[in-house]
């Protein structure tokens, strides 16, 4: 992905193969396995009243928008588990419309090792790339796949979702959204109360397949369905949850205006907007990162080096380049990092 035309930016990639021995890198971390988070109790999601396992549904009985709030997409980020069943404790009745909350991936989740606390991520492939209309309609079958299908009709009856996520490695809570302004003022309205400095990531489809926010509900563009993502903080954190409810419950003050656009736009004056520009993979097995870079880090200088990867230097291709969720160990042809610009939104 190439940034507008007329913005300065350097080639990615560099090669010196002469100064391998020199080239810099902090080595590979081992990966994170300290669960500080215990196991949320989602017993109460098996029989539900939706009649589909993991779905809960909140029915006003009035006219009003349709919200949906999603969580365990992946079932190693039970923090998003915690949080659906938190909110679903208190019996949330929305005064118009309808409520309907999603535990999408509970057998993912039941997998769960805290010995081997990444492999419960999905059972065959991963839930949050499989939301293209080919693959949906394709008679294909996984049992993620499978799963996307048993949930699509609440998807599309959607209005407004929010889709509950956390990180492996070390990044500051960020919102990620379509390249729409219905979706990006969503994210805007909730991100008010979020943090100090909330990200808003405009981002183009995901590499390896289409993310449940990239449905065609959310991304057409004569359509009218919002969505966007929360990426909240680690996965086995207690301060995970927190950020998730404090963001779910500016959602639930606001929605019946987002949805109407009656809402007084509070944006925080410190949200920064930004938006992809390219997509590192890769294409080593020794791909090193020379810090060990903790996501929405911003790199002041153009050409200031962050990787290597293999006889590779990865550069920043411009100022002010925000680095989004490193992977710290990468396997070949792995996404390592996403790198994105300021924007005006």
């Amino acid at each position: 992905m190439s940034c507008k035309a007329g913005q300065k930016h350097l080639p990615v990639r560099v090669r010196y193969p002469q100064l391998q021995e020199n080239l810099p890198g902090c080595g590979r971390p081992a990966f994170p396995t300290n669960v500080r988070l215990s196991l949320p109790d989602m017993s109460a999601w098996e029989k539900t009243n939706s009649g589909v396992s993991g779905v809960i549904v909140f029915d006003s009985g009035k006219d009003g928008p349709d919200l949906v709030i999603t969580g365990l997409v992946h079932g190693n980020e039970f923090a998003g588990g915690h949080a659906l069943e938190n909110l679903r404790k208190k019996n949330p009745f929305p005064q118009s419309g309808r409520l309907t909350l999603i535990a999408a991936n509970l057998k993912a989740f039941k997998k769960f090792d805290i010995t081997n606390p990444i492999r419960a991520r999905y059972l065959d492939e991963d839930l949050n790339r499989l939301w293209s209309n080919d693959r949906l309609r394709s008679v294909s079958s996984s049992f993620e796949l499978n799963r996307a299908k048993e949930l699509l009709p609440f998807i599309e009856r959607a209005d407004l979702l929010l889709d509950l996520h956390s990180t492996l490695w070390p990044s500051d809570p960020l919102f990620i959204t379509p390249n729409n302004i219905r979706s990006i003022d969503l994210a805007k309205s909730i991100a008010v109360e979020e943090n100090d400095k909330p990200v808003i990531l405009i981002d183009w489809m995901h590499q390896s397949g289409s993310r449940l926010i990239e449905h065609v509900k959310f991304t057409s563009p004569s359509g009218t369905g919002r969505a966007c993502l929360l990426e909240a903080g680690l996965h086995w954190e207690v301060n995970t949850v927190l950020v998730m409810e404090k963001v779910i419950n500016e959602l639930l003050k606001k929605y019946y205006k987002i949805h109407f656009g009656e809402e007084q736009k509070e944006e925080n004056k410190n949200t920064q907007m930004i938006i992809t520009t390219d997509s590192i993979k890769a294409l080593s097995s020794n791909f090193n990162f020379i810090e060990t870079w903790v996501g929405n880090t911003c790199i002041p200088k153009a050409g200031t080096i962050i990787a290597r990867d293999g006889d590779d230097l990865i550069q920043t291709p411009y100022d002010d380049c925000f680095l989004i969720i490193p992977n710290l160990r990468p396997q070949r042809g792995q996404l390592a990092v996403r790198l994105a610009r300021r924007t005006a939104f």
